[in-house]
């Protein structure tokens, strides 16, 4: 018997369900902190900017205290990320051993867009008074421009193994290597945008929750108002784009991976004018208890009410993603990205007609419950996105079970991560709590804001 043939024997189906699990939770809960660091210099630069076009020292303190927590996420992004970047060639070596070459060019330019980011992002902590205004903030630009980039190649690299592209297969070997053509892919568009889009919302939200409860708490001056309004203006304006970004990812799915959206509204059986069903749960190769819209389907679809769906009946049970995950994921980010909808269309209104209503205590409520919300709709999303794509983890070509590592022991890593997890985000949550009770910057002699302007 060679090692092959002992390697094979060795694993297990509890072995391959720690793997899935474990890549779940890391990409879950670094996906968190990656929002963070796309969105963050952007909002954080923006603040500076305006304090010193302004002149008013609460937008300076502001951008400073989310300066301070920039670095704190940067930071622990980078664990997360590290993590993650070995359990690919851990986990999967199936995956990477084999198409390595095909999507080594997006993990390539991650790597340098983070070192630009980590390089400037130091340049920025510390360049606070220390460098001339104006020369301080074109420090934060390549900040902004590296977490973009580092994001989109990542996204690329995911969007490759859901239409793969740039290669060819002869006699199960790869064989004409287009690295530029896998990376930009058909999936590359919708998916990166529709994470960039998030990743604001995610950022925006959260960060006008934190003031929206220091105004529920009575803290209703101008630091707190701009802490809460201009995120959350941001986060507002990106919820309808998002929606037409939705509707686009969800054109794609519907021509590129018909099983997935099968598994997404739970059809079993091909039909035209397919209706678009709300709840519902899969039971014996049927959707159960489940509200029908009429030819909702079809139309959001292919803008054809009559047009056809491809149920899951089409392709063997073997090749169903697990329906009733995907179809309540999917379910669940549409109704929180509705809701996050709903409140910033109300903000429209209160801006322009009812501005006393900024303080009013059930909107300040809705407001902080649209963090949460925004970050249900992330992993929701992902999650629909990539068990949507099951039992394949390159589309139609490898799957799953046949990229994974086949040594024994794959449940001893899951417990480590997730206590490491769990020690990380002890750490993160106490370390953004202390920054958040203490002065908005650190006492410091060149930093004479704080004296000059203390924040209750």
């Amino acid at each position: 018997m060679d090692h092959l043939s002992v390697l094979a024997e060795a694993a297990t189906p509890g072995d391959f369900a720690a793997a899935r699990t474990q890549m779940a939770f890391s990409l879950g809960w670094h996906i968190i902190i990656a929002s963070f660091g796309v969105a963050m210099p952007a909002i954080t630069l923006f603040m500076e900017w305006r304090g010193y076009r302004t002149g008013d020292v609460n937008y300076r303190l502001l951008a400073r205290r989310w300066a301070r927590a920039m670095g704190v996420l940067f930071a622990v992004g980078a664990v997360s990320g590290t993590i993650l970047s070995f359990e690919m060639g851990l986990l999967w070596p199936g995956l990477m051993g084999t198409y390595g070459e095909v999507i080594g060019l997006p993990f390539t330019l991650e790597g340098f867009a983070f070192f630009i980011e980590a390089i400037f992002l130091g340049i920025y902590l510390y360049g606070w008074d220390r460098l001339p205004p104006r020369v301080h903030m074109l420090s934060a630009i390549p900040i902004l421009i590296a977490g973009v980039v580092g994001t989109l190649c990542v996204v690329s690299a995911n969007a490759w193994m859901n239409q793969p592209r740039g290669f060819d297969l002869v006699e199960g070997k790869v064989v004409g290597v287009d690295p530029w053509g896998a990376m930009f892919n058909p999936a590359t568009g919708p998916q990166s945008v529709h994470m960039l889009v998030a990743a604001f919302m995610v950022t925006g939200f959260c960060i006008a929750g934190v003031y929206a409860v220091g105004m529920l708490r009575g803290r209703t001056d101008r630091y707190h108002r701009l802490g809460f309004l201009v995120p959350f203006t941001v986060a507002a304006v990106m919820a309808p784009i998002q929606v037409g970004v939705g509707d686009w990812a969800a054109h794609f799915v519907a021509d590129y991976q018909p099983v997935k959206l099968a598994a997404m509204e739970g059809l079993y059986e091909t039909e035209r004018g397919a209706p678009l069903h709300l709840g519902g749960v899969a039971v014996d190769g049927e959707l159960r208890y489940a509200v029908e819209i009429p030819n909702a389907l079809s139309l959001l679809a292919h803008w054809d009410p009559n047009a056809e769906i491809m149920g899951l009946n089409e392709v063997p049970a073997d090749q169903h993603p697990p329906v009733n995950v995907v179809h309540w994921a999917f379910q669940i980010m549409v109704v929180a990205g509705l809701a996050m909808l709903g409140v910033a269309l109300a903000f429209a209104f209160i801006w322009k007609w009812r501005r006393q209503w900024l303080t009013n205590r059930w909107f300040l409520r809705a407001a902080f419950l649209c963090g949460p919300a925004a970050v249900l709709a992330l992993e929701a999303g992902w999650t629909t996105t990539e068990v949507g794509r099951q039992p394949w983890v390159v589309y139609g070509i490898l799957r799953t079970h046949d990229a994974v590592n086949t040594a024994p022991g794959l449940r001893v890593g899951l417990v480590v991560i997730l206590l490491v997890y769990a020690l990380l985000t002890v750490a993160t949550v106490y370390v953004l709590r202390r920054l958040a009770r203490d002065k908005p910057v650190p006492v410091a002699p060149q930093e004479s804001d704080v004296e000059t302007f203390p924040v209750p």
